[in-house]
């Protein structure tokens, strides 16, 4: 076994010691989602610090735990706050829980996160539901096979899609059924922690871009390389106008988050009821 299937094991090990059952699904909370994790009906919440090899989560509105449980029924485990590359973390670092969530049995992730918007026609509170990404982090995990040469970019590429088009198709529906916006769209991926500049806006909506975070895509391809299926939604927090700039604060990001997050919620509860 390599370093990193070692250190998966051990924390898969510990997590079962607190919490005997198979996860169905894995939930990542991001900024200002939190409180999703309420409608969990709690079996175990475990720490991250009580985690071997776990990444501590530091951003703002993070909490920092695993909660364990059944939401609608099916075994979830949900964390509470994630870790970023602006942190401080590695890329393998920061898609460790995935690995963990793999080992713990869990088929679908479905991943959250706030975000910066670049299309014009978004607005503060919508919901974007991410059908594909731009990866400009430029930095990826190792493959979950030591003896996997091929860049894990390279995994998706001629086969099924990162982001599952059954799932992003159901919480359109979902959006549509319950009456609030949400779009369809390419998700940018950069390192932060600063944000943009008014020619960095402009460059990234150039490309395609329709929103921009700093978080999610190193998940997304490392739970694609292990065979999950995967969701991913974006609250947008904030609109770029870079001809009429406005200082975005954190605060403010996590305030339009949480604003937002009972539509969030509604499509998830949504896709698990769907996978009972």
């Amino acid at each position: 076994m390599t370093p990193l299937a070692i250190q998966v094991a051990e924390a898969v090990t510990m997590v079962h010691q607190r919490w005997p059952h198979n996860a169905r699904v894995g939930l990542i909370l991001g900024t200002g989602l939190g409180h999703l994790a309420d409608q969990v009906e709690h079996e175990a919440i475990i720490a991250y610090d009580d985690i071997p090899h776990f990444p501590r989560s530091t951003a703002l509105s993070h909490k920092g735990q695993l909660v364990c449980g059944r939401l609608a029924g099916v075994p979830v485990l949900t964390m509470e706050g994630r870790s970023h590359l602006y942190e401080g973390y590695s890329a393998d670092e920061v898609t460790f829980p995935i690995r963990v969530m793999r080992g713990l049995g869990a088929e679908l992730l479905i991943v959250s996160n706030a975000s910066g918007g670049l299309n014009p026609r978004y607005a503060s509170g919508d919901v974007m539901v991410v059908a594909d990404h731009i990866h400009l982090m430029f930095r990826c995990p190792e493959a979950a096979n030591s003896d996997e040469q091929r860049p894990i970019e390279r995994i998706g590429r001629n086969v099924a899609p990162l982001y599952d088009p059954a799932l992003v198709e159901r919480s359109l529906e979902i959006a549509r059924r319950e009456n609030f916006v949400a779009h369809r769209g390419v998700y940018v991926a950069v390192t932060g922690p600063n944000y943009e500049t008014r020619a960095e806006y402009r460059f990234l909506r150039r490309i395609g871009g329709d929103v921009v975070g700093m978080s999610t895509v190193p998940e997304v391809l490392v739970a694609s390389q292990l065979g999950m299926r995967v969701l991913a939604l974006s609250t947008v927090t904030n609109v770029a106008r870079p001809d009429a700039p406005h200082i975005v604060k954190a605060a403010e990001v996590v305030s339009v988050a949480e604003h937002a997050e009972p539509n969030l919620r509604n499509i998830v509860q949504g896709i698990i009821h769907s996978v009972t």
